[in-house]
């Protein structure tokens, strides 16, 4: 049942996101208020995510330190470079600019893995590599927002609620999926099925979270589109240049087939639901144009994942091509 779930589950995510872009298009003041079930749902969410990444596997996933380098290559060197160059495109408006920094700066690490299977690629090498994602980026996204808006980044964030929804929606989470594994493993008989069951979270729990946040949002996206629209560009020129990038860089590391395609959806697939709660940490009304920024690249994404998963096996069939 779970398999049959999580192999069915972009059509079950591209169904819910329309019948929640309905409903919080009739329905906004409804959906509006639904603001309040985003964090407590994204904490779940995450733990469940979390619960699923091998955190006490890392010296596994160092077993093929090629993909290991080639991914932490990609992802925070040659995608902010790209990023910054087509943020240029954009108008100096900070709040849009935060936006698309926040999302295209920070590499997925959950339904990457499924998208990644369903494209050709290593499942199994894209989970032994999320934890070092997950850490990587959390320490660096502030180090791009400082070198990319500068005092303007400062000027939109105040530390406070942006620190406390850092700890209380991810950190906490992810202290949390922590201990469960280690539990699993001290403890097998209570510890396992508790682990076993966290399994079962994602994917529901997923489909959920992208009902009520873009129900909750459709209202703002409607009232903001004049911006938003700019973005829409960006994010598909995004998701058309990366493959390219991360085939380049997979030719260099001589990888794999599987593990070639695995590193350009790693490259393409951005972290829309993991920093989402640092932009509704942002004081009104920033909070409302950069959230919408972010669950609009979650739409582009999703359509473009689906183009990635036909395409990405031709465009690299292994390292001698």
């Amino acid at each position: 049942m779970r398999d049959r779930m999580e192999r069915h589950q972009i059509a079950v995510y591209a169904i819910v996101l329309l019948l929640a872009g309905l409903f919080g298009s009739f329905w906004p003041a409804v959906g509006s208020r639904m603001d309040g079930a985003i964090p407590p749902l994204i904490g779940v969410l995450l733990y469940g995510m979390f619960a699923q990444l091998p955190f006490f596997r890392l010296r596994e996933a160092w077993g093929d330190r090629r993909f290991m380098l080639a991914l932490l290559l990609v992802n925070h060197l040659l995608v902010p470079v790209l990023v910054w160059g087509l943020a240029q495109l954009l108008p100096g408006d900070p709040a849009l600019l935060l936006g698309v920094y926040l999302v295209l700066l920070a590499p997925c690490i959950d339904y990457v893995i499924v998208f990644a299977h369903l494209g050709g690629g290593d499942a199994r090498l894209m989970l032994l590599a999320t934890p070092l994602l997950f850490v990587s980026q959390m320490l660096l996204l502030p180090v791009y927002l400082w070198l990319f808006l500068g005092s303007e980044a400062a000027a939109l964030i105040e530390p406070g609620p942006f620190l406390e929804a850092f700890a209380a929606l991810i950190l906490l989470p992810c202290l949390a999926a922590l201990a469960t594994q280690w539990w699993s493993r001290r403890r097998p008989a209570s510890g396992e099925p508790l682990l076993a069951a966290t399994a079962w979270l994602p994917v529901p729990l997923m489909a959920a979270v992208l009902f009520v946040v873009v129900s909750s949002q459709a209202s703002r996206i409607i009232d903001s589109w004049e911006m938003i629209v700019l973005a829409v560009p960006i994010y598909i020129a995004y998701m058309a240049a990366t493959p390219f990038l991360a085939r380049w860089i997979a030719w260099l590391f001589r990888l794999s087939a599987p593990g070639g395609r695995t590193l350009i959806f790693s490259a393409g697939t951005r972290n829309s639901l993991v920093v989402l709660p640092l932009a509704l940490a942002l004081p009104e009304p920033t909070d409302s144009l950069v959230a919408a920024v972010i669950v609009t690249q979650t739409l582009v994404e999703l359509a473009g994942e689906l183009v990635y998963i036909r395409w990405m096996p031709k465009l690299y069939s292994g390292r001698h091509q």
